[in-house]
């Protein structure tokens, strides 16, 4: 699911892409506004100039001369947006265009990776995984309650009314929640119905099955070679918008679980980003299995939505 180190390059030379495109179109502009804007020209030439004078100034420690150079280049500045008004042009017309004025089409922000990188990334990963299969198979509008009835439509009803909520407040409000109950009764369902709607808002969602994401994360903790695709990977469990993590409890559970799952909770709740988890485990399986720390994360953090009734896939079968 981490990015591998082709992938990561062609992310960069999209950056780079983007970059030379921003650079060849300001070059435009300039070369036109040189060109149908008399004036300007010269009055860019200047700005060099003035800056060298600045400089000098600020090392001599000439405050005065400095503000003389503050005052001519704002009369030189305003003198160019005039210019560039009376011509009919706005006044940011020379300013760069980027796709993400965040980063300015860099992929990072200092150090870190800008968001619209981590758009990116899920866009990449999103369209070679099965999440793109299973939100073409599971949405809300496939949604039916005719394999409930009693307590059990009662619980669906209550799920179904508290997924569209979570969606609808996703931007507003820090939610998590764990589906849990018998097999067969939705808990998948629901979950891939948040992704897809969420998905199609621009969130970055991750979906895992918890085996394949904990045996992913064992092959790379106990890989020197793979610490690039470690780290990357931490990266977006720690700080995708949405996490899910399916099925849990269908992994091996040991101590490196157990572990790297209190990781991932308590630094996605440090985070404020939502995550969704499905399992056949009821509240005291769960606390017997991943311990107190998990289970207190779970509970505290987390809400709770049972789900119950008969496997409908069989329910399916036998229609």
């Amino acid at each position: 699911m981490a990015l591998n180190n082709a992938q990561y390059n062609e992310i960069m030379h999209e950056y780079e892409t983007k970059q030379l495109k921003s650079r060849a179109e300001a070059d435009k502009r300039r070369d036109y506004v040189y060109a149908h804007v008399p004036g300007f020209k010269e009055l860019d030439q200047m700005i060099p100039s003035i800056s060298v004078d600045f400089e000098i100034g600020r090392l001599s420690g000439d405050n005065q001369s400095m503000d003389v150079l503050r005052q001519k280049l704002a009369a030189v500045t305003m003198r160019k947006k005039s210019l560039l008004k009376e011509a009919g042009l706005p006044e940011d017309y020379l300013e760069p265009i980027f796709e993400c004025p965040d980063c300015k089409d860099t992929g990072y922000i200092g150090n870190e990776k800008c968001h619209c990188f981590m758009q990116r990334t899920i866009k990449l990963l999103y369209a070679s995984s099965n999440l793109e299969l299973l939100t073409s198979t599971n949405n809300f509008g496939r949604l039916s309650e005719s394999y409930y009835g009693g307590d059990d439509l009662t619980h669906f009803q209550a799920a179904e009314k508290i997924s569209k909520t979570f969606v609808k407040n996703f931007r507003t409000d820090y939610q998590n929640i764990i589906f849990y109950g018998t097999v067969g009764t939705g808990k998948t369902f629901l979950s891939i119905c948040i992704a897809k709607e969420l998905l199609d808002r621009g969130t970055s969602v991750i979906y895992f099955s918890s085996s394949d994401l904990f045996r992913q994360l064992s092959d790379y903790s106990f890989d020197y070679n793979s610490k690039s695709e470690l780290e990357n990977l931490s990266d977006y469990l720690y700080n995708c918008e949405l996490l899910i993590i399916d099925d849990l409890g269908t992994e091996l559970t040991n101590s490196f679980v157990i572990a790297q799952l209190f990781t991932i909770l308590n630094e996605r709740d440090l985070r404020h980003r939502s995550t969704i988890i499905s399992t056949n485990l009821n509240p005291q399986e769960i606390h017997g299995r991943y311990q107190d720390r998990v289970f207190s994360r779970i509970m505290s953090h987390f809400q709770l939505l049972k789900l119950t009734g008969s496997d409908i896939r069989l329910q399916k079968a036998k229609r």
